[in-house]
């Protein structure tokens, strides 16, 4: 399998419609707040965009605690909340 190494809006629209059967956000707005949020905390946007959709941990980024989101997870949330609403 060929590995993943840019976040596109194909490759995040596939991925989704793969998964999930069906895509409910705007997907340009979804890659987008990915790329923002990937500037911010110096991590890929690969990176953010699974820990969006699949809840995976980022590394180099302490996200989880026991299989939950740490203050710092969910600051990222939030942060990729904000670039995804404006």
């Amino acid at each position: 399998m060929k590995t993943i190494k840019k976040l596109t809006i194909k490759f995040a629209a596939d991925y989704i419609h793969y998964n999930y059967g069906y895509l409910k956000h705007d997907i340009k707005k979804l890659v987008k707040a990915s790329r923002e949020t990937s500037k911010q905390y110096k991590v890929s946007p690969l990176e953010i965009f699974f820990f969006m959709i699949e809840n995976e941990p980022i590394e180099g980024i302490y996200t989880h605690s026991y299989g939950f989101n740490t203050s710092e997870g969910r600051e990222v949330k939030n942060t990729f909340k904000n670039y995804y609403n404006n």
